[in-house]
C-alpha cells in the first residue's frame, strides 16, 4: 500500500504559496505625496528618493512577518512528519487556523491603511497565494484522515 504522495505535494503547495504571499508584495497604497508598498515586513516608500522625499519604512509589521513565516514554515515541518499521521493532520490544522490568523491580519492593516490613507490597490498574490494555500492544506487534511483511515483498516485485517 502506497500512502503519502499527495498530501506531501498539497502541503508543498500551501507552503510555496504562504512562502510567496511572506516574500512579495500585497499592496499599493497611494497617498497625495508618496506611494507606499505593502508586504509582510511593513509598509515601505516606493520609488527613488529623489529632492529630499521619503525614504525607508513608514510601519513596520514584523508581528505580520514572523505569523505569516510560522505558518509557511510549519507547512513545510508537516510534510516530514509523514511518519506519525495524527500528529501531521493536528500540525496541518494549526497551520490553516495560523493562516487564516495571517490572512485576517492583513486586511486588518489593509483596512487601517485605507483610513488613514486615500487608496489601496491590493495584487493578486493577496487574494490567489491565501486562497490554494488553505485549500491545498485542507485538500492535504482530507488525504492524512485518508490514510489513518486505511491504516487503520489494514490494522483491523491482522
Amino acid at each position: 500500500m502506497v500512502i503519502q504522495r499527495w498530501q506531501s505535494l498539497l502541503l508543498l503547495v500551501a507552503a510555496v504559496m504562504m512562502g510567496c504571499y511572506t516574500f512579495c508584495s500585497l499592496a499599493q497604497v497611494q497617498t497625495e505625496l508618496f506611494t507606499l508598498d505593502f508586504k509582510s515586513m511593513g509598509f515601505s516608500y516606493e520609488g527613488e528618493a529623489t529632492a529630499g522625499g521619503y525614504t525607508g519604512t513608514f510601519l513596520g509589521t514584523w508581528y505580520f512577518f514572523t505569523l505569516s513565516l510560522t505558518t509557511t514554515l510549519l507547512f513545510i515541518v508537516d510534510i516530514f512528519l509523514y511518519g506519525n499521521p495524527v500528529t501531521q493532520r493536528r500540525i496541518c490544522f494549526v497551520g490553516i487556523l495560523m493562516l487564516v490568523a495571517t490572512v485576517a491580519t492583513a486586511g486588518c492593516l489593509g483596512y487601517n491603511a485605507v483610513v488613514g490613507m486615500q487608496q489601496i490597490e491590493w495584487s493578486s498574490v493577496a487574494y490567489v497565494a491565501p486562497f490554494l494555500a488553505v485549500v491545498s492544506a485542507i485538500f492535504a487534511s482530507n488525504r492524512i484522515q485518508s490514510d489513518l483511515n486505511k491504516l487503520r483498516a489494514a490494522d483491523r485485517i491482522r
